[in-house]
């Protein structure tokens, strides 16, 4: 499918590994200069730089903390200097530790919140004063788990700190409406990743599978075809939406 993509220039936070990744190889695949996000994955972010330039595509790698408004502000100055702009944000990056309510701690809520929320803060805060300076439109899509829309035991974490997102988005959305400028979320049931343990997936994985319809888990190739229509014209009346790619682990 050609979603006239090409030359358009977009962020991908956590771009490196698993989700982040595809996406960014998708986008590239369409003719989308990529901009990938890492903090502590330089080698990972690299490798997917390595591989879309080796298929004649154009990426750059950018370390950054998201949580840190300086930092983040920093590098949407240095990718809108190296590439002229920039048409699309996507916010991947996120932590989701698996710890029971009463066993977590404030350091712990603080990093998901930082990554999750104050992440995605910082991100638009950069991005969309160019978006808007442009006037070309943009698209903002902001990932995160289907926690963030039902709830689930053990997630609360995760679970809080991208429903705060999706408040963002939705008010985004009817903000920056009038520059052309969309604003959606993902949220995402069990994908299989890099991050996952083994033996806890192994161990789990049978009894997990039970509550998808499908029968399965999801993996990178299922959600990235998504995030790259949702960056394109054909969704440009798509806008404060919140849509789930979850296998039908929750269908509300």
């Amino acid at each position: 499918m050609n979603l006239s993509l090409d030359n358009k220039i977009a962020l991908i936070t956590g771009g490196g590994r698993d989700v982040g990744r595809e996406i960014a190889l998708t986008l590239a695949a369409e003719g989308v200069k990529v901009a990938i996000n890492y903090r502590t994955s330089a080698a990972a972010a690299e490798t997917v730089v390595a591989e879309i330039t080796a298929a004649g595509g154009s990426a750059r790698a950018w370390k950054a903390d998201i949580g840190n408004e300086a930092d983040t502000a920093a590098m949407v100055e240095d990718i809108v200097a190296t590439f002229g702009g920039i048409d699309i944000l996507v916010n991947n990056a996120g932590v989701a530790e698996r710890v029971g309510f009463l066993e977590t701690t404030e350091a712990q809520w603080r990093r998901h919140i930082d990554v999750g929320l104050i992440g995605t803060v910082n991100t638009s805060k950069a991005a969309l004063p160019h978006m808007v300076k442009a006037g070309r439109g943009g698209r903002i899509v902001s990932l995160g788990g289907d926690s963030s829309r039902v709830g689930e035991a053990n997630l609360s974490m995760a679970a809080a700190a991208r429903a705060g997102t999706i408040a963002l988005i939705k008010s985004l959305a009817k903000e920056f409406g009038r520059y052309d400028i969309t604003c959606n979320a993902v949220t995402l049931g069990m994908i299989q990743s890099g991050h996952s343990d083994p033996a806890w997936l192994a161990e789990n994985l049978p009894k997990m599978v039970k509550n998808y319809p499908l029968k399965r888990i999801g993996k990178p190739g299922d959600v990235a075809p998504l995030i790259a229509l949702l960056a394109s014209d054909a969704a440009s009346w798509i806008t404060g939406q919140t849509i789930s790619i979850n296998g039908g682990f929750a269908m509300i």
